[in-house]
Formats: C-alpha cells, structure tokens, sequence
C-alpha cells in the first residue's frame, strides 16, 4: 500500500486538496525551537478501564512518546475536577451522563465522575515517557466552571496561563496529540489559534468520543479557526 506521503507526491496538490480539506500538504516539518507539543490528558480515566475511557484511547501513547523526541518543548495537561464538580451527571439531580444542563456560562455536557484532584483516575498514563516536558498544567479545578481548554475556561474569558508561558519562550507553533479529539483537544486547538498560535492537530496521536456527531462538528470547527490537520508521519523525527 502507498504511504501517505508518496500519495501526497504523486498527485496533484489542487485535486487532493478539494478530496482531503484541512490537510497540510507539505513537508515535513520539523519542529525548532519556536515549535511545542501539547499533550492533552492523557490520563487513566480516559484510558481502559477508566470512569471516561475513550475507544482506543491507549494507542495515542507510543505515537505520543515517539513524537515527543523530536520536540524540546513540551508541555502536559490534566484534567484536575474537585469532588462534586460542576460538569458531573452526579451533580444534577435526575440527571445522566451525556446529558446537557445550560449554566451560566452555555451549554454543559455531563459526564461521569472523572479525574478527581489527588486519585490514580487523575494520574498520567504511566506508559508517558516524556522526561524533559516542562510544564504540567492542571484545568478545570475550579468546581464551578469546567474547562476543555488548555488555555482558557468554558466560561470562555478566564485565562489559564497557558498562551502567556508560551510566548515567554518564544513559541509560535504548537501541535496537539491527546484525547479526546473532539473535547478537550480540540477547544485547545481552536483557543490556540484564537491566541495567535500556527496550530496543527495530530489526527493519529488522539482519538475522539464522538458523541451525537461531536467528532464531526469539533473538525469543522478547528478547520473553520484555521487548525491543520496532520499526520504524526509528517514530523520529521
């Protein structure tokens, strides 16, 4: 079977391009100093066996290790909920998981307790093997708002301080692996660009719940706030 890349040369860009919208056809890119990789929690709970397992959600982790050579700047996020919070089904009397509730700041999915402050559900995957990350930045642990993004809470104007280490460093790129692909990763990826960041999601170093279409919609989304979307193949190791 063709590679990806020898399909990319050995096609028209034009024709491929109205077939494969979102993708970047280049080459490969290889990430310098300006660049960054965000691993969006990749946690036990969202793991096998985990209150909010995402389908597949252990393969990310090899792609994620490997990726993670290439890059010198690294940064980690954990979901990091108090007990009671906010965005649980548990919360809401009569309420089930998957279910939405409108709050003050919009429309809040529910979901399962997960990734409580200080329990293993919480932990990184142990299998992460990314020793010279230097940041691990915890969200949603205020319990009455939830927050997907790595930069900003659902409230959609209280900053986490991600954006502001970054461009201390000097960062202009980022590059988003983790889970889930149509939550978490992709409300990082959407505020990135909203922050002023080149962003590029790694379509094969995340997997996504997709829940009443959200995998769909969140794609359009980051397509229509100029995410890109790549391959973990198209970083040059």
């Amino acid at each position: 079977m063709l590679s990806r890349r020898q399909i990319l040369s050995g096609l028209g860009t034009t024709a491929l391009a109205a077939t494969m919208p979102g993708v970047v056809l280049a080459a490969a890119i290889k990430p310098d100093e300006t660049s960054a990789l965000l691993v969006i929690d990749v946690q036990n709970c969202f793991l096998p066996g985990g209150s909010l397992a995402v389908k597949n959600g252990e393969q990310v982790v090899p792609i994620i290790n490997k990726l993670a050579r290439a890059f010198s700047n690294v940064v980690l996020t954990q979901d990091w909920h108090t007990g009671g919070h906010i965005s649980f089904a548990s919360s809401h009397s009569g309420k089930k998981p998957f279910e939405t509730v409108n709050l003050d700041y919009g429309k809040q999915v529910l979901w399962p307790d997960h990734c409580v402050q200080g329990t293993d559900s919480a932990a990184l995957s142990k299998d992460l093997a990314i020793p010279h990350a230097g940041l691990v930045i915890r969200k949603g642990f205020r319990k009455n708002v939830d927050s997907y993004s790595a930069f900003t809470e659902a409230d959609g104007k209280t900053a986490t301080g991600l954006a502001a280490y970054l461009k201390a460093r000097d960062i202009r790129k980022v590059f988003l692996t983790g889970l889930a692909t149509d939550f978490c990763v992709a409300w990082s990826a959407v505020d990135a660009r909203k922050a002023g960041f080149e962003t590029y999601v790694i379509e094969d170093a995340c997997r996504g719940i997709d829940t009443q279409g959200s995998l769909a919609a969140a794609w359009a989304d980051m397509t229509k706030a100029g995410v890109k979307r790549i391959q973990s193949s198209d970083i040059a190791a």
